[in-house]
Order: C-alpha cells, then structure tokens, then sequence
C-alpha cells in the first residue's frame, strides 16, 4: 500500500516536471511566467495529491457496490480534477471571460467523454472478473469441468489461467477419488468373497467331523488345515497389500545380488514344483551385479511369480527364470509352458481380485490362489521404479517380466 501512495505522489511530480519543461521548450516564457506557472501548477498539484489520500483515507472506493462503479467515480473523480486545474490556472492567468467559458466548455466535453470512456473500459473488465465468479460457484457446486476464457494478458487473464490450473487439478482429484473409491469397494468385496469361501469349506468339514459322519477324521483334519493355510496366505497378503497401500516411504535400496536372489527363489519354490512334476530352471549371466534393491521385496516378487508359474503348468511342464540387461535396466521373465491367459484376459492380470473366468489371478477354494500375488507383485516393482507386463499364448505358456533400474534414483 505504502508503496501505490508513493507511486501516486511521484507521478504527480514527473507530471509537474514534464509540464514545465514543454512550456519552457515551446513557449519560451519569460522567467516569471515560468516561475507564475511553477507556483500554480505545485498548488493544483499538491490539492489533487491532497484529494487522492483524502479519498483513499476515507474510504470512498470501498463504498461502491461494484467494481463498474468504482473504475467509474474514479474516471469522474481525476476528470473533475483535471477540470478545476485547468480553469484555476487559466482564471490566475488572466485569461478572458470569454475564453475561460468557452475552455470550461470543451474541457466539460473532454471529461465527459473521457468518463464514458472509462465506463466503457471498467465494464469490461467487471464482465470478465463476473465470468470468473460464476465458474468459482460452479466449480464449488461440484462442477470441475467449468472452464473461463483466457484471453489477453494482463492480470486478470493471469487470474483466469490460475483459475483453469485449479479446475483442472481439482478435476484430476475428483476422478482420482472416485477410482480410489471404486477402488476400495471392489477390494472390500473381493477380501470378503475369498475369505468367505474358506470359512464356509472349513465350517462345512469341521461340522462333518462334529457330527460324526466321516469315518476318517485325520483325512478332514488335514483338509482343515489346508484351507486355514489358505485363510493365512490370504490374510498375509492383505497386509502386505494394506501396508503398501498406507507406506509412503521410499524403499532403501542397496546394491545386492540378483544371482542369488534368483537360486534363493528357485529351492524356496523346489518342493512345491516337485510335489507337481514341473521342472525349475534358471540361470543370470556374469557382469549384471550389483543391482540396487531391496532384497526381500524382490524375493517376495520372484516367489509370487514362480507360485503363479507352477500352479498353472500341467505335470511334466516347465518354469524358468530368465535374466538379462536391456537398455541398462535389469529385465527378469518367469517363463511357463502351462495353459496360458486368453487375451481378454491379459489386461487385467496385475488387478486385485480380478475375476476372469480362466484368469491366472485366481483359483478355486481348493486351489490356494486368491488374486494377490501378481497385484503385490505389480506393486513392489513399481515401488523400485520399474515395470511388470505379461505376455501370453495360450498354446505356449506365459512370460512374466519385471523390471528394474540398474541406478538408483535420488530422493526428491
């Protein structure tokens, strides 16, 4: 504020200054005219400086009910005031009574038109900041596609373009809620469908050996614990999903071993393909270590990957771990020659509880799949900076890949 009334008070004195110097430089007055006219225009000066800091003081914009009004009492206000100085200076200079009628005429003229003018100028200027206030209450009605135009470039065409940043923004968030939502209430439904279908098998063969109506309880026993087994892979993985849902935390990469990440990967997963028949390969080729990452997380990908592998490769089929750079980012595949994923498919594969009819991302009750691991999986690649894809033929099998930069990012 301080900084607009010394503005105000300088520009009246270079308008001072500019004054005299054109009257000296073209009319060439004597020195006491010069001095007569110095004096005359300080005064008038100095009243109008007076009645600019007397209005602000006052408060007389502040009283206006619109910003039309206001532009335009000032128009009307600096015409006034320019009127009265040029008719003060003419009487004080002698000039005649015809003249001084006939100057007061033209200057009423000129100020008129000088106040229509700036009617004119501050209407437009109040349609724009009125656009600009009917798409804040739209947009604060729940309207996030209302747009104003940005035409100019002047301040309140700068207003108008933060304003359409804004809108966007809000609108990314709205529709990022209501995936989130969408989101969620598919989560909850499909944690209760795959917890639902356990409990109800295990009430069912718990309640077969209460009533005593199987005559081998040790084989109900075991199936028992098969399907609280399940329940505790099921819970176990909603955790970590929840977990990695809720940590916003970078992951503390350190240089590690992809090589022995890839055997340690291979003997977990040994017993379970054995107990089916598949065959477990793999191998990573010299020169691609260190690799920034963090171990378990990785470990916990290549075993949700090889699980996935081995539960849909028939006996006598294949799994196999292949690694290699490409394009200085370490590419791993857990390659299968099992039944693969029909193309409608495919594109949902990396969804929690997706439910395709012959999707991999699930099973039967029996079966231990319950449609998180390739959406943990998907999750924890990503929290590395890297990507997972799958491709699949249904004749040939499936490929899995994941991945992962070989420099790590630097936090920011």
């Amino acid at each position: 504020m301080a900084s607009g009334r010394a503005a105000f008070l300088g520009s009246i004195l270079l308008a001072l200054f500019i004054t005299l110097g054109l009257t000296v430089l073209i009319m060439r007055p004597p020195a006491q005219d010069v001095l007569d006219l110095a004096l005359i225009f300080g005064a008038t000066g100095l009243g109008a400086s007076l009645l600019g800091f007397g209005s602000h003081r006052l408060g007389w914009w502040r009283r206006a009910t619109s910003l039309t009004q206001s532009l335009t009492l000032g128009h009307l206000l600096a015409a006034s005031v320019g009127l009265v100085i040029v008719l003060v200076a003419a009487r004080l200079m002698f000039i005649s009574e015809h003249d001084l009628t006939l100057a007061a005429m033209l200057l009423l003229f000129a100020s008129s038109v000088a106040v229509s003018f700036g009617y004119f100028l501050s209407t437009s200027i109040a349609d724009r900041l009125a656009e600009l206030d009917r798409a804040a209450q739209k947009l604060s009605a729940g309207d996030f596609a209302v747009r104003v135009r940005t035409q100019g470039r002047d301040e309140v065409a700068q207003l108008a373009q933060a304003f359409n940043r804004m809108a966007d923004q809000l609108e990314a968030a709205a529709r990022e809620s209501e995936r989130l939502e969408a989101a969620r209430r598919d989560f909850i439904a499909g944690a209760s469908h795959d917890l639902r279908t356990p409990l109800t098998s295990l009430r069912a063969l718990l309640d077969a050996i209460a009533d005593g109506v199987v005559d081998d309880p040790s084989e109900y026993v075991q199936r028992c614990l098969g399907v609280i087994a399940q329940l505790t892979s099921l819970t176990d993985d909603l955790v970590e999903l929840a977990r990695l849902d809720s940590d916003s935390a970078p992951l503390q990469r350190v240089p590690g071993s992809i090589g022995e990440i890839v055997q340690s990967a291979l003997e977990s997963a040994a017993p379970r393909a054995e107990g089916k028949g598949v065959r477990l390969d793999g191998g990573v080729p010299p020169g691609l270590d260190p690799v920034p990452m963090a171990e378990d997380k990785i470990v916990r990908v290549l075993q949700n990957l090889l699980d996935n592998a081995i539960r849909h490769t028939a006996q006598g089929g294949e799994v196999q771990i292949e690694v290699r750079d490409q394009n200085g980012a370490l590419e791993v595949s857990v390659r299968d020659n099992g039944e693969g994923i029909p193309p409608e498919h495919l594109p949902h594969v990396f969804e929690r509880f997706y439910r395709g009819e012959k999707s991999r991302t699930r099973e039967g009750a029996d079966s231990g799949g319950v449609g998180l691991g390739l959406a943990i999986a998907k999750q924890l690649v990503e929290a590395h900076g890297g990507r997972i894809w799958a491709e699949s033929d249904p004749a040939h099998g499936t490929r899995i890949t994941f991945s992962l930069p070989k420099q790590a990012s630097r936090p920011g």
